[in-house]
C-alpha cells in the first residue's frame, strides 16, 4: 500500500520515516531518544549497555533505473554533514520497505558522499552494489562508535558485522 504518498511535505514524510525506524530499534531491544527540538546533528538516540549511538534517518522514494536515489545532505542544503556529526544513517526506502543502517564514516570519510543508489530489488549481489552489505544491518545498532569508525575504515571483507 502507498500509505506514504498522502503525506502533505516531506517534513512530515521525514517525521514518520523517524517513528518507523524509532519502532524497529525498540523491537530489537534497544532504547531509543529523541533529541527535544531541532538542535542536534542527530535525529535519534541509541542505547544499549554502556553503548550510544547518534542517528541520522533520511528517506527516499525516488527510483533510478534499478535502485533509489539517496541524498545524505541537511534539509537546509546550505552545509554539509561532519563526521563527527552523528555515528549511523538510517535511510529507508519507502516503496521496498527496506533499511540500511550505514556507518557515517564509510559515506562522510573521505569520499564525502552527499548522494548514491541504494538497490533493495536487485537480488543481492553485495560484491556489485556497494552499499548493500547494509541492507537490514540492525546489529550494528550495537556497536560501539569507535568500532564503527575502525570498521570504515577497513577495506571490505565479507561480512560488515
Amino acid at each position: 500500500m502507498d500509505h506514504w504518498k498522502k503525506f502533505k511535505s516531506l517534513k512530515q514524510r521525514g517525521e514518520w520515516v523517524e517513528l518507523r525506524f524509532m519502532a524497529c530499534a525498540a523491537e530489537r531491544g534497544f532504547y531509543v531518544l529523541k533529541p527535544w527540538g531541532e538542535m542536534r546533528p542527530y535525529d535519534v538516540g541509541i542505547e544499549y549497555d554502556q553503548n550510544f549511538l547518534r542517528v541520522q534517518v533520511k528517506s527516499t522514494t525516488f527510483r533510478a533505473g534499478t535502485g533509489y536515489l539517496l541524498h545524505f545532505k541537511p534539509n537546509d542544503r546550505i552545509r554539509t554533514y561532519a563526521v563527527d556529526d552523528f555515528d549511523l544513517f538510517a535511510a529507508y526506502v519507502v516503496p521496498a520497505d527496506a533499511w540500511y543502517i550505514i556507518p557515517s564514516a564509510l559515506v562522510l570519510g573521505d569520499a564525502h558522499t552527499t548522494a548514491f543508489m541504494l538497490h533493495p530489488v536487485v537480488p543481492r549481489k553485495r560484491d556489485r552494489y556497494c552499499y548493500e552489505a547494509y541492507k537490514e544491518a540492525w546489529p550494528l545498532l550495537y556497536k560501539s562508535r569507535r568500532a564503527l569508525a575502525e570498521r570504515a575504515r577497513q577495506p571490505r571483507r565479507g561480512g560488515i558485522y
